[in-house]
């Protein structure tokens, strides 16, 4: 069952990879780990919901 679900993922390719001397990352995991820290950014600015601030 799974050798019929992994070989078309196999076949699709390798992805972009960008590399900076010896780091190497793929394209993908790259906008991944931008999204997570600009989340992760926005939860420390933005206040919480029904929290009121004093005057």
């Amino acid at each position: 069952m799974f050798s019929t679900v992994l070989l078309p993922l196999s076949e699709i390719g390798g992805g972009i990879y960008l590399g900076w001397g010896r780091f190497l990352i793929q394209f993908g995991n790259l906008i991944v780990i931008v999204v997570m820290l600009a989340l992760f950014a926005l939860a420390l600015v933005l206040p919480f919901p029904g929290t009121k601030r004093p005057k």
